[in-house]
C-alpha cells in the first residue's frame, strides 16, 4: 500500500458539525455501542457484495469468503474494523462521511432529548452510526476500495470530528474498507483484546458474517518472540433467524433487533416462525418499543431485509406487510423465489400475496398476544403506534374486526385523556336495552369531553367513546360495526335514544313536540338557509342548543383537515337543535318578535357554533348582539 497523497480537505456541512460535537461531548452513557454500529455497517457492506455478485461475480476478485476482522493494538491506543465488502468510491466515500448528505440528519437533531440514553438510541436509527466512533476516538481513518475498480482508485478519508475531514488517494490491492480508530486517552480500555471480544459476543453474536479477532497469545512470550497468533471466529456466525426457537434465548433475540433496527432499546415483543410445505419460508418480526421520527411519512423507506436462500436482497422489502404495519422491524428469507428478484416482481408474483397474507396474521397474532398477556406494555404501543395502526380500518377490510379489537379509545368512563379502553370492555359494560356503540369525534379530548352532545347520555350513564386523534373521523368513516353492535356518532342524525328512556319520558316528549312547534318555525325563519331544521331535542340537559349534522355530511374534524390542505369542502347545513326542558329556551318561547328575539336566536345559534368547535365569521356582531342583551339586563 502506497503512502496517502493528493489530500483534498473539506468541511463539514453544519449538521454534520453539530452531531459530531454531539457524538464526542454528549453521548457517554454507552460508549461501547459503536463497536456494535461499525460490525453492523461491515455486514451491511458484505450483503451489499453479494446481491452484486449475483449480476456480476466478477466483483468477489477471486475473494469470495466474506469476513470481518477485529484488530487492536494497546501500544498504539488503536482499533481496526476491516470488511471485505463491497467497499466504497471516492465519491461515495465524501457522500457517507462527510457531508451526511441526509434528509433525517436535521430530524435527528431535533429529536434529541437530552437524556443521554434515548438521545443514543436514535444514533443507528438515523443511519448516522459511523459516527458514534467519535464518541472513544480522536482521529478516525477510513482506507476504501469498491468492489471492481482497480487497486489505484483506493480512497483514504479521515477526520479529527471537527470541522474538516480530508480524502487523498491511495493504492489498495484489497477490496473492502477498514476503519482504524485513534482512541482517546481515557478511552485505552478498548484497544484491550478481551474487552473487544466481550463487546463482539453481547452485541454481534447474531451477525450471520463471521466476525474474526487473533486468539489471544499462550506461553511465555519470552519463548515465541516472533510468533503472531492466527485469527479465529469469535461470533456464531450463523442467521439467528435460521436457527431453531429453542436454541435461541430471550438476550440473542433482543440483540440482532437492536442490529436489525439500529434501535438501542429492547424490543416489545417477536415473532420467530419457519415456514414448510407449500411455501418454505423464515420470519423473524419485532415489534419496536419506540416510533421512529419519521412514522407519519407515508413514503419513508420502510419494509423488512430480505433474503433468498439466505443471501441479501433487500433492506426495504415493502411488499410483505401492508402500511399500516409501516413500524415493524424484521427479516424474511425465502427458498421459493429467485435470486434475480426485483421490486417490479414482488408487486406481481401470487407467492407473495400469500406470505403477506399470512405476516399480516403473524403480526396481528402477537399485538393479541401482547394486548391478553402483557397490558402495559400493549399500552406502550398504543401510544406509539395506536394511530397508525387505525389506518388499518380503512384499508384492510378482511382484517378489519381484528384490528377494531386491538383498538383503545378514550371514554366518558375512562382515565382522562389515554386510550385505554378497547372496544370488548366497552361491550361488556354497556345498559341492558342500549343497541349501539356511542362515540364523538372532536378535535381534542378536552373540545370532546365538554361537548354538549355528550350530556344525555352522563345523566343516563352511557358510555360514549371520544376520539381525537386527526384520522378519527376517516377510520370511523370505514369501521361500521363490532360484533354485531353498530356505531352511532352521537353528534349526527336525530338521535334516537327511546331504548333507554321510559314510558313517562317519552309522553313529555310528545307533550312538548306540540307545545314548541311554533317556536321553531320562528327559529327557522330567523336562521332561514343557514341551518337545514329546527328541531327539539333531547340529547341535552345542562345546553341550551347544539348543532347536529346529517349521517351523510363530513364531521367537523375532516371539514378542518380539508380546510388545512386547502381542499374545497362541500356544501353542509346542520340541524339546529333546541333544549325544550332549558329555562332560556322556555323564555325565547314567550319572547315576541323583533330585535331582541332575533339576537336571542343569533346568541344562541353562534354559542352553539362555538361548542361545536367552529370559528364565527363575524365574531364582532356576535359581540355587539350579546352586549346589546348584557345592556338591557342590566337596565
Amino acid at each position: 500500500m502506497s503512502a496517502p497523497q493528493q489530500a483534498q480537505t473539506y468541511g463539514f456541512q453544519t449538521e454534520a458539525k453539530q452531531l459530531l460535537h454531539l457524538m464526542i461531548h454528549s453521548l457517554y452513557s454507552n460508549k461501547e455501542i459503536f463497536l456494535r454500529e461499525l460490525i453492523s455497517n461491515a455486514s451491511d457492506a458484505a450483503d451489499k457484495l453479494r446481491f452484486a455478485a449475483l449480476a456480476d461475480s466478477s466483483l468477489y476478485e477471486n475473494d469470495p469468503e466474506l469476513r470481518i476482522w477485529i484488530d487492536c493494538d494497546a501500544d498504539a491506543r488503536t482499533v481496526t474494523v476491516t470488511d471485505n465488502g463491497i467497499g466504497m468510491s471516492r465519491d461515495e466515500v465524501i457522500a457517507h462521511l462527510g457531508t451526511i448528505a441526509k434528509s433525517g440528519t436535521a430530524e435527528f437533531l431535533r429529536s434529541l432529548t437530552g437524556d443521554q440514553r434515548k438521545d443514543s438510541s436514535l444514533i443507528g436509527q438515523f443511519g448516522v452510526g459511523f459516527y458514534s466512533a467519535f464518541i472513544v476516538a480522536d482521529r478516525v481513518e477510513v482506507f476504501s476500495r469498491k468492489a471492481g475498480l482497480p487497486a489505484q482508485q483506493g480512497v483514504h478519508w479521515q477526520s479529527q470530528g471537527e470541522s474538516e475531514f480530508s480524502v487523498a488517494p491511495v493504492e489498495l490491492p484489497q477490496r473492502g474498507t477498514r476503519v482504524v480508530l485513534h482512541l482517546k486517552e481515557d478511552e485505552a480500555e478498548f484497544s484491550e483484546h478481551f474487552r473487544l471480544r466481550h463487546i463482539i459476543k453481547t452485541y454481534s453474536d447474531h451477525i450471520a458474517l463471521p466476525v474474526m479477532m487473533r486468539a489471544e497469545a499462550t506461553g511465555d512470550a519470552e519463548e515465541q518472540p516472533s510468533e503472531t497468533p492466527d485469527y479465529e471466529q469469535v461470533n456464531v456466525a450463523k442467521a439467528l433467524w435460521s436457527r431453531p426457537r429453542n436454541e435461541i434465548d430471550e438476550a440473542e433475540y433482543q440483540e440482532f433487533y437492536k442490529h436489525v433496527a439500529h434501535d438501542f432499546e429492547n424490543p416489545l415483543a417477536w415473532s420467530h416462525n419457519r415456514v414448510e410445505g407449500k411455501l418454505e419460508y423464515a420470519s423473524l418480526l419485532y415489534l419496536p418499543r419506540r416510533a421512529p421520527y419519521d412514522l407519519w411519512n407515508r413514503d419513508r423507506q420502510r419494509g423488512l431485509k430480505l433474503y433468498v436462500q439466505r443471501v441479501f436482497i433487500m433492506d426495504d422489502a415493502e411488499q410483505f406487510l401492508p402500511l399500516y404495519l409501516r413500524f415493524i422491524k424484521g427479516v424474511i428469507d425465502s427458498n421459493d423465489l429467485s435470486l434475480n428478484v426485483s421490486r417490479e416482481i414482488l408487486q406481481k408474483d401470487p407467492v407473495i400475496d400469500s406470505m403477506r397474507a399470512a405476516l399480516v396474521k403473524r403480526v396481528l397474532d402477537m399485538l393479541d398476544k401482547l394486548a391478553e398477556e402483557q397490558p402495559q406494555e400493549y399500552q406502550t404501543f398504543w401510544e406509539e403506534f395506536g394511530t397508525v395502526l387505525k389506518e388499518g380500518l380503512a384499508e384492510d377490510h378482511a382484517n378489519r374486526e381484528r384490528i377494531a379489537a386491538l383498538m383503545r379509545f378514550a371514554s366518558t368512563q375512562g382515565d382522562g385523556a389515554r386510550q385505554v379502553r378497547s372496544l370488548k370492555e366497552y361491550l361488556a359494560a354497556m345498559k341492558p336495552a342500549q343497541q349501539q356503540i356511542y362515540y364523538l369525534t372532536a378535535e381534542s379530548f378536552a373540545a370532546g369531553s365538554n361537548s354538549p352532545h355528550l350530556e344525555i347520555f352522563r345523566k343516563k350513564g352511557v358510555e360514549v367513546l371520544i376520539l381525537s386523534d386527526r384520522i378519527d373521523e376517516w377510520v370511523m368513516g370505514h369501521l361500521h360495526q363490532f360484533e354485531g353492535k353498530q356505531f352511532q356518532d352521537v353528534s349526527r342524525g336525530d338521535l334516537d335514544l327511546t331504548a333507554l328512556e321510559d314510558e313517562a319520558d317519552k309522553s313529555a316528549q310528545q307533550a312538548q313536540a306540540k307545545e314548541y312547534e311554533t317556536l321553531l318555525e320562528r327559529v327557522k325563519a330567523q336562521l332561514a338557509e343557514r341551518v337545514k331544521a329546527v328541531r327539539l331535542t333531547h340529547r341535552l340537559t345542562d345546553s341550551p342548543a347544539c348543532l347536529a349534522s346529517d349521517e351523510a355530511d363530513l364531521g367537523g374534524q375532516m371539514r378542518r383537515m380539508m380546510q388545512a390542505v386547502g381542499q374545497k369542502l362541500p356544501e353542509s347545513t346542520p340541524y339546529f337543535e333546541l333544549n325544550p326542558d332549558h329555562p332560556l329556551i322556555a323564555r325565547l318561547k314567550q319572547q315576541p318578535e323583533g330585535e331582541r328575539f332575533a339576537d336571542l336566536v343569533e346568541i344562541l345559534f353562534d354559542q352553539a357554533r362555538l361548542a361545536n368547535g367552529e370559528q364565527l365569521a363575524e365574531p364582532g356582531r356576535y359581540s355587539a348582539r350579546l352586549n346589546r342583551l348584557l345592556s338591557d339586563l342590566l337596565g
